[in-house]
C-alpha cells in the first residue's frame, strides 16, 4: 500500500495555478506548506503544482532563494515556513502559564536563532488531562495563533503521550577560565560530563542547574552541549532539591489562576454538619509539622453489649469542602498527585492557604472535617463504624515525643490536664487494637529511617534515626483502621473508589528469596500458603543472627510495590482484604477521591464524586501511582545529594559501612553514621577474580574463596565525591570473609563462569 503523500486541502484550480513561468509564487508555496497534512518537501510541491522536467530546476532555485531570505526552513524533504510548525508535531512539555495551562515547545527545531516557539496545550475535557505533565513528550495537532496569546504562538491538541525519557538533559554548568566550560552530571547512573563552547552558554552562571541539548558540528565531531535555559543555582540556601524537582518534572509554583481560586474560599457553616466542637480531639504529629490533617479521640464504649470496648474517633480535614471537581484547584492537585517532602523544602499538593490554614486542624480553631467513629471490643476487633461530616475544634496540638513522655510519666505543663481524660484513654484503646493487629499479623519489617537535619544555610547539620515510639504506632494503627472502614463503607454502598493495593511477592522474587534463605538454613512456605506472618517468623529468627538487617533488607526487596487501583486485590503487607487511603487528603489526591466517594455514597452534602470522575478512575489511579513513585525517587536523590555535599571535604577518610547491594560489577555500601550510599567497583576489590553468586547475594574470589555478602559490616575509604549526582566512590579496606559460602557449595551450587566487569575507573567520564 502506497504511503499517502502530503498535500493541501482541496482548492479551486485558480488557487493552484502556477504563476511566473510555470512556477508557483512564493506566497503559494508558503500557503501549501502551511496547509499540508504531513511532511512536505520539493517533491510534494512539484507534484501539487504539476511541475515537471526542467521546471524542477527552477523550483529548486526558488526554494533556495526563499531559504536565503529566511521565509522557509528545514530540509528539501521537510520544508516549512520560517517560524512555523508542521500540523502534526512532537512537543516537549516545558512549563505552565499563569492560568495553569501546560506549555510546550517543539522537540526538533532547526531555525538558526534557536528560539523554539511556545505552544499552549488544549487539555480541558481531553482524555489525557491529568496524565500529561512537565517533561513529557507528546504528539499533537498544532495550529498557529493569529497573535501571540500571553507568550504562546501556537495551540495544540495532544493525540498521543510518548514514552517518557528517564530524565531530561540536565546538569550543573561549570565555567572555564578560557571561556565555555563543562556540564557536570546529575545522574549517578550516567556520570558523563559534556564540554561546552563559549557561544553556547546562554545566560547561565557558574553553578547553575541548566537544561541542555547535544549538538554535533558535523557528522564525525564529538557532541557538545548547548545550554537551552538556566533553572537556578542549587548551591543557594535550601535549593539542593531544585535538581530533583526539574529532573523529574515536579510542578513547583502554583499558577496565579489556582491561587486566585483560593481567595474566594470561605469556611463552611455548622448547618448540615454534626457538632463535635466539644469533643476533645487532639492532633499528634512530628514536632516540625506545618499542617495537621488528622485528629483522634478515644473513650470507653457505654454499650453494655461491648463491655471493655472502646469508641475511637478519627477526624480528617474536609478537603472536599474546598477542592471541588473540575476546578483549577482540582486539576492542579491531580496533576501533582501528592506532596513531595525534601529535607530543604516541601512541594505541596495544595496551596498554602488550604494546606496550612483552611484545612489544617489547628489547635483551638473550628475546622470542617470528615469523621469515622469506630467501636472496638476489648480484643481490638472492630464491631461497627459510622461516618459523619462534622465541625471540630482541636483541643491540643502535640508532638509524638511530648505525648509519649506524658504516658511514660513525664507530662509537660500542656499535657498534665490532658493525661487522664484524653491521653490515657487513647493508649488504652490502642492496647486493645494492638491485640487484633498482632493476631492479624501484618509484615513487620525493622528498617529504621534516617532523618537529615539542616542548618540555616541548607547544609547537613546532623543525620539522626528517630526513635520508634508507641505514639507513632498508635496513630498509625488508628489511621489504618479508618482507611479500612472507608473501603468497607464504599463497598457496602457499591460506590466506585480507588483502593490502596499491595500484591504478594512474585514467583521470581520468591525464588530468589528462597535460594538466599537456604544458605542460612531458613525456609518459607510455598506461594499458595504465603502470608505476611511467614516473613515475620523469619524476621524473628533473624534477630539471633549477626546481621538481622540483612534479612530485613532481602525480604523488603522481595516485596511488590504498592499502588492505587479501582480494582481490589487486597493489601498483602498489611494483611487486609479491603484498604483505601482516607486519612491524608491534604497531601494525597487518592484520599480526596475517597472523601468524595464517601460524600456521594452516604449523602453527606456537596462535593461528592461525579460520574465523569468515576469513568476516569483507572487512568487517575495510574497517574497518581506514577506521581507517588516520582516523589519517592526525587526525595531519595535529594537526600543522596545533601549527604554527598556533606562528605565532599572528607576525601581519604575511613568509615564503618554495611554492604547494601551486590551486583556483577561491584558492591554498594551504606555508611553507618549518615546512611549515605556509595559504590565500590569490582575491579578495585583486590588481586582476585570475583564471581557474582546471585543466590547468596555475594561476590566470591575464585582463588581465595574470600567473599563479600549483602549485610556484611566493612571498613571503607572515601575516594571520590560528585555532589551534583549524589555519587560516592569508596575503596574496600576489610578483607573478604572465608567459609561463609560453604552452604551454597554443599547444596550443589557452582560459581558462575561469566567474567564480570572490572571497571575501577573514577566517576567522571568526559565527552
Amino acid at each position: 500500500m502506497k504511503k499517502k503523500q502530503a498535500g493541501p486541502p482541496k482548492k479551486s484550480k485558480e488557487a493552484m495555478r502556477p504563476a511566473e513561468g510555470g512556477l508557483p509564487s512564493k506566497d503559494q508555496i508558503i500557503e501549501f506548506l502551511n496547509s499540508a497534512h504531513g511532511k512536505a518537501g520539493k517533491r510534494e510541491i512539484a507534484r501539487a503544482f504539476g511541475i515537471k522536467g526542467g521546471a524542477k530546476i527552477a523550483l529548486k532555485r526558488r526554494l533556495a532563494e526563499m531559504a536565503d531570505e529566511g521565509t522557509v526552513a528545514g530540509t528539501k524533504k521537510d520544508l516549512r515556513q520560517k517560524g512555523n510548525l508542521p500540523p502534526n508535531t512532537t512537543l516537549e512539555v516545558t512549563g505552565r502559564d499563569d492560568d495553569g495551562d501546560l506549555l510546550a515547545k517543539p522537540l526538533f527545531w532547526d531555525d538558526e536563532d534557536g528560539k523554539r516557539p511556545v505552544v499552549r496545550l488544549l487539555l480541558r475535557d481531553h482524555p489525557l488531562d491529568g496524565e500529561i505533565g512537565i517533561g513529557d513528550r507528546i504528539l499533537a495537532r498544532v495550529r498557529k495563533l493569529a497573535d501571540d496569546d500571553a507568550g504562546a504562538q501556537f495551540e495544540a491538541t495532544p493525540t498521543k503521550k510518548l514514552p517518557r525519557d528517564k530524565r531530561r538533559l540536565l546538569g550543573i554548568y561549570r565555567t572555564s577560565k578560557r571561556g565555555g566550560g563543562t556540564i557536570e552530571p546529575i545522574d549517578r547512573k550516567d556520570l558523563k560530563s559534556w564540554g561546552i563552547l563559549p557561544g553556547d552558554t546562554g545566560n547561565a552562571s557558574d553553578g547553575d542547574l541548566v537544561r541542555f541539548e547535544l549538538v554535533r558540528r558535523d557528522r564525525l565531531a564529538i557532541p557538545r552541549a548547548h545550554i537551552v535555559e538556566s533553572l537556578g543555582n542549587p548551591d543557594d540556601e535550601r535549593q539542593i532539591s531544585l535538581i530533583a524537582i526539574h529532573a523529574h518534572g515536579i510542578p513547583e509554583d502554583f499558577p496565579e489562576s489556582v491561587i486566585a481560586e483560593t481567595e474566594s474560599l470561605e469556611p463552611p457553616k455548622l448547618a448540615g454538619r454534626t457538632d463535635l466542637r466539644d469533643l476533645a480531639l487532639i492532633t499528634i504529629d512530628p514536632s516540625d509539622a506545618r499542617d495537621h490533617d488528622d485528629a483522634v479521640h478515644a473513650e470507653p464504649d457505654t454499650d453494655p453489649r461491648n463491655s471493655g470496648g472502646w469508641i475511637v474517633t478519627v477526624a480528617i480535614a474536609d478537603v472536599a469542602q474546598y477542592i471541588r471537581p473540575n476546578t483549577k484547584l482540582d486539576r492542579e492537585a491531580q496533576l501533582r498527585g501528592n506532596s513531595v517532602y525534601f529535607p530543604d523544602r516541601v512541594v505541596p499538593m495544595l496551596p498554602e492557604k488550604i494546606s496550612n490554614d483552611l484545612c489544617s486542624l489547628r489547635e483551638g480553631q473550628e475546622r470542617p472535617c470528615l469523621v469515622v467513629r469506630m467501636a472496638f471490643d476489648k480484643h481490638g476487633e472492630k464491631q461497627r463504624h459510622t461516618f459523619l461530616r462534622a465541625m471540630m475544634r482541636s483541643a491540643a496540638k502535640l508532638a509524638y515525643q511530648e505525648a509519649q513522655a506524658a504516658i511514660d510519666g513525664h507530662p509537660s505543663e500542656k499535657c498534665k490536664p490532658l493525661l487522664e481524660p484524653v491521653l490515657k484513654p487513647l493508649w488504652a484503646a490502642y492496647a486493645a487494637m494492638s491485640k487484633a493487629r498482632d493476631k492479624r499479623g501484618p509484615l513487620d519489617l525493622d528498617l529504621p529511617e534516617r532523618r537529615i537535619l539542616l542548618d540555616d544555610k541548607g547544609r547537613v547539620a546532623n543525620v539522626i534515626t528517630p526513635e520508634r515510639l508507641d505514639a507513632h504506632r498508635l496513630i498509625e494503627e488508628m489511621m489504618i483502621q479508618a482507611n479500612v472502614a472507608a473501603a468497607e463503607s464504599l463497598e457496602e454502598n457499591r460506590t466506585a473508589l480507588v483502593y490502596r493495593i499491595h500484591d504478594a511477592p512474585s514467583q521470581e522474587k520468591l525464588k530468589g528469596l528462597k535460594d538466599f534463605l537456604e544458605t542460612l538454613d531458613m525456609k518459607i512456605p510455598h506461594a499458595g500458603n504465603l502470608k505476611p506472618s511467614a516473613f515475620n517468623t523469619i524476621l524473628d529468627k533473624a534477630k539471633d543472627l549477626p546481621v538481622p538487617e540483612l534479612i530485613n533488607e532481602v525480604i523488603l526487596r522481595s516485596q511488590s510495590q504498592a499502588e492505587y487501583n479501582p480494582r481490589n486485590i487486597g493489601h498483602f503487607g498489611l494483611n487486609l482484604a479491603k484498604y483505601a487511603h482516607f486519612t491524608s487528603p491534604i497531601r494525597r489526591y487518592a484520599d480526596l477521591i475517597v472523601h468524595r466517594a464517601l460524600i456521594r455514597a452516604l449523602k453527606l452534602g456537596d462535593g461528592g464524586l461525579t460520574d465523569e470522575e468515576i469513568e476516569r478512575l483507572t487512568s487517575v489511579a495510574k497517574a497518581i501511582s506514577d506521581t507517588e513513585r516520582r516523589a519517592m525517587a526525587a526525595e531519595r536523590e535529594t537526600a543522596d545529594r545533601l549527604i554527598a555535599a556533606h562528605l565532599a571535604d572528607r576525601i581519604g577518610a575511613t568509615f564503618t559501612a554495611r554492604i547494601s547491594g551486590v551486583t556483577r560489577t561491584g558492591l554498594f555500601v551504606r555508611l553507618k553514621d549518615t546512611g549515605a550510599d556509595g559504590y565500590i567497583p569490582i575491579g578495585s576489590l583486590g588481586n582476585d577474580y570475583y564471581h557474582h553468586v546471585e543466590a547468596a547475594h555475594a561476590l566470591v574470589g575464585a582463588r581465595s574463596g574470600e567473599g563479600y555478602r549483602l549485610g556484611d559490616n566493612v571498613e571503607v575509604k572515601l575516594l571520590e565525591v560528585l555532589p551534583s549526582a549524589g555519587a560516592l566512590r569508596f575503596e574496600m579496606l576489610t578483607p573478604g570473609k572465608r567459609g561463609q559460602f560453604a552452604a551454597f557449595k554443599a547444596g550443589g551450587g557452582r560459581l558462575p563462569r561469566n567474567r564480570p566487569s572490572r571497571d575501577g575507573k573514577p566517576f567522571r567520564r568526559s565527552r
